[in-house]
């Protein structure tokens, strides 16, 4: 199965504006109503706002859409962009390391996004 082009652009775009450890996760097998979960954080709420806002203008430049929804944008600790088939959370770094999704995801695997998001 090949991931939707919306996981690898949102990974990219967060990378560009430094979010950190960003990962790509199959989710296709491991949930069945999704087909990726992109992981990342920032340092802060600032740079969490500053994330989510490059991810929705880059899918919607590359993808033409915006997401279904998008949840948590007010304290900005924990943001959820839901695309349908791809789920963006992005995290304030110790939410994220207490929440820790990959590891309760963990048979989940690890796409290598960066090699897709260049090609």
């Amino acid at each position: 199965m090949t991931l939707p082009g919306t996981a690898f652009v949102a990974a990219a775009a967060a990378d560009e504006k430094l979010g950190s450890d960003t990962v790509v996760l199959d989710m296709e097998e491991a949930l069945g109503v999704v087909d990726a979960f992109v992981i990342t954080s920032g340092r802060n709420v600032r740079q969490v706002r500053t994330l989510v806002e490059e991810i929705e203008l880059r899918v919607k430049q590359r993808e033409g859409r915006g997401p279904l929804r998008v949840e948590g944008l007010r304290d900005a600790s924990w943001v959820l962009m839901d695309y349908g088939t791809v789920v963006v959370h992005v995290f304030l770094e110790e939410l994220r390391s207490f929440y820790d999704l990959e590891h309760l995801w963990l048979a989940a695997p690890r796409v290598r996004w960066r090699e897709e998001a260049v090609g």
